[in-house]
């Protein structure tokens, strides 16, 4: 049954509506707190803040949504771009474990088990309204920080897994990797991905056991790419 477009656009705003900072907030950034306190609620409202408008948000508009003033704001904060790269270290690099690029390596489990783990740990961190919205901000409207972001899932993940995918199949993998190979492995991360999107950026229903949808999406995947890889090996990495 196809609902109504209006009915949908006001059930939307009034989900983002949902996110505003409760008084509650508000009530404790304007009490005298420790100053790590105080900064801690600052950068939380910061995140969803950003995950609702874009990194284009004005700190006046997130100062009057905490309660207080900007100069107090700036107190904390010199400038935007601190409080931005303060809000990209809490979502994108604390949603990222070390743990996990020694598991995917290890080769006691097969492939598929370490990429299905390795995944279902990443969505378990990073799947939230906040970070998914965050992470597509970041690509439209801040290059530096998605620069900065792909260079750590390059050098944490896809290329690691192509030496993985080349030792699946035998293959030499002390060599660098290639594009193309690293195309291969980029598109079973942004399927992954789109998982997020579709729940939080295009608000379409998605299944809510994440976990299974994101294991047969990898298993699947890791069949094409074992091919594909094993067909690249047997012509030498001819681009």
């Amino acid at each position: 049954m196809n609902m109504n477009p209006i009915v949908c656009l006001e059930q939307t705003r009034s989900a983002l509506a949902d996110k505003s900072t409760p008084n509650i907030t508000r009530e404790k950034v304007r009490k005298r707190l420790p100053r790590y306190e105080r900064e801690k609620l600052i950068v939380a409202e910061a995140i969803r803040f950003f995950a609702e408008v874009g990194f284009d948000g004005q700190t006046r508009a997130l100062a009057d949504r905490l309660g207080v003033t900007q100069p107090l704001l700036y107190r904390y904060f010199p400038d935007k771009e601190a409080l931005i790269e303060r809000v990209y270290r809490e979502v994108f690099l604390s949603g990222w474990n070390s743990d996990w690029n020694r598991a995917l390596v290890d080769r006691s489990k097969s492939l598929e088990e370490r990429v299905v783990e390795f995944y279902q740990n990443y969505i378990k961190a990073n799947f939230s309204y906040e970070r998914i919205r965050l992470f597509m901000f970041a690509g439209l409207k801040d290059d530096s920080i998605a620069k900065r972001y792909m260079v750590h899932v390059r050098e944490n993940l896809l290329v690691p897994l192509c030496h993985e995918l080349r030792a699946a199949i035998g293959a030499p993998s002390d060599a660098a990797v290639t594009p193309a190979e690293i195309e291969l492995v980029a598109g079973l991360h942004g399927a992954v991905g789109y998982v997020g999107l579709r729940r939080w950026v295009y608000h379409t229903q998605t299944s809510d056991g994440l976990n299974t949808v994101v294991g047969h999406l990898v298993r699947a995947y890791i069949v094409g790419i074992t091919q594909a890889f094993r067909r690249m090996a047997e012509t030498g990495y001819r681009q």
